[in-house]
């Protein structure tokens, strides 16, 4: 695995420094997935649909998702 830099400002630099490991991996996934060759030439609006819809097929509802995003088991 290799290390990039990336330009944020001060205020998301600092909220990334003070995430927990796993909110900072979540990041590094979006990235990824957003960097991905599958996913280059598309706008951020159409990777996160086509992300969506993927999710949504592997049972990942829109209740499910909100209930991870807020702690919930």
């Amino acid at each position: 695995m290799e290390t990039i830099n990336i330009k944020v400002s001060e205020e998301i630099a600092q909220a990334y420094r003070e995430s927990d490991s796993k909110k900072q991996e979540q990041i590094s996934t979006i990235i990824k997935l957003f960097l991905n060759k599958e996913f280059s030439q598309k706008s951020l609006s159409e990777v996160m649909e086509e992300i969506a819809d993927k999710a949504e097929k592997r049972g990942l509802t829109p209740k499910i998702l909100e209930d991870i995003l807020n702690n919930k088991p």
